[in-house]
């Protein structure tokens, strides 16, 4: 029996496909001018991100001092330098170990490269002695053809560095700011939307704010976990500057891919300078198994706890946004994940039909009430 398709079905689907197509094309449009926006903003953009992730840290403790009735100005000033001396001291506890041991460090490196020499002049290579000055010769003449691109590479790298040191200076000062009129800022916004907006822009802000939070909280269990690890097994094998390579590895846990990387090659060439090859084969091991269980067992376990997202979608996340963003990818795929996915559960939640009915308490307050609603007593999240 023979099957004829409906010319009128036909043409409604058609016309309903072209609809959704078209509705699809401009959402998409929008989403890449909005990307364009935030691409040329982002000298600004990227220190207000840096700030909001430090006020993340720091608003425990300045919560904790406005509920004993302190100022918010003087809580906020005693928690802002109470970090930059942590970061100091973080810094030093890094550095001074280092240099006092910088000697042993130098006499070490100088032993494993007379090591390398004697390994690499021994079978199965059997490089000689005229191979490797030529080698040398040939890789100093390379370096003198290329001085011009290496001058600006240096440049670069200082802009970088300039570049960073702004940034991280605006973002002090944007935490300190927010830490003192954070719990201001959503009874102002409110104040400012009309209608139903007065009631969701705060309502996704403050969800938004505690995901942010929960976000950072992880980063720190992660690095945490990383470091006590790693130490450990930095103490068995007997390789120095235990402590320091804690600190590090705890401190680079914050910088996804290349912060691990960063820590983990400092490790094994102190391992290797100071204990030998064998050594530093044993601490790239035990390197290379963290990182294998925090980045695949231990990471998105606690963030998708703590985020609310799959273990998949964290993976999935850090994945996409490194291939489009990089380093700086890395760090932001799971906290906007995270938020995008706020806002969609939010929106879920608006337009699902409650059973409690239109007056049921699944549905927001009259937008006369905003401040109820999103505005915290004295001690609100600051964003």
């Amino acid at each position: 029996m023979s099957v004829t398709l409906s010319s009128t079905k036909t043409r409604a689907a058609l016309r309903v496909s072209a609809r959704v197509s078209g509705e699809m094309l401009l959402v998409l449009v929008m989403a890449a001018v909005a990307v364009w926006v935030l691409g040329r903003m982002w000298p600004v953009i990227w220190p207000l991100v840096v700030g909001l992730l430090l006020t993340t840290l720091t608003w425990p403790i300045t919560r904790y001092l406005r509920r004993r009735g302190w100022p918010p100005a003087l809580a906020a000033s005693v928690v802002t330098v109470l970090f930059l001396l942590l970061a100091v001291g973080v810094a030093a506890l890094i550095a001074v170990p280092v240099a006092s041991q910088s000697g042993e460090l130098a006499d070490g490196v100088v032993e494993g490269i007379q090591r390398l020499r004697e390994w690499a002049s021994g079978p199965p290579l059997n490089i000689g002695d005229d191979q490797i000055t030529g080698a040398f010769d040939s890789a100093t003449a390379r370096v003198q053809d290329s001085i011009g691109s290496m001058v600006t590479t240096v440049v670069t790298g200082v802009s970088t560095v300039v570049n960073g040191v702004v940034t991280a200076v605006l973002a002090v000062f944007l935490m300190f700011f927010m830490l003192k009129d954070g719990p201001r800022f959503l009874p102002w916004l409110a104040r400012q939307l009309p209608g139903r907006l007065a009631v969701d822009v705060p309502t996704v802000a403050e969800r938004g704010w505690r995901t942010l939070s929960e976000f950072v909280r992880s980063q720190a269990y992660v690095g945490l976990l990383d470091a006590v690890l790693i130490g450990l097994g930095l103490w068995i094998v007997g390789v120095p500057l235990v402590l320091p390579l804690a600190v590090l590895t705890f401190v680079s846990a914050f910088v996804p891919i290349v912060g691990a990387l960063f820590a983990g090659f400092v490790a094994v060439l102190i391992a290797l300078v100071s204990n030998g090859p064998t050594d530093a084969l044993i601490v790239l091991a035990i390197i290379v198994v963290v990182q294998q269980l925090e980045g695949n067992v231990f990471q998105p376990m606690i963030q998708s706890r703590g985020l609310g997202l799959h273990a998949a979608v964290v993976l999935l996340a850090v994945t996409l946004g490194g291939s489009l963003a990089g380093i700086v990818g890395s760090l932001l795929a799971v906290p906007v994940a995270a938020l995008i996915a706020v806002v969609w559960n939010y929106l879920r939640e608006q337009l699902s039909v409650s059973q409690e009915g239109p007056e049921g308490p699944d549905e927001p307050s009259e937008p006369g009430e905003p401040e109820s609603r999103v505005a915290p007593s004295g001690a609100g999240s600051p964003a």
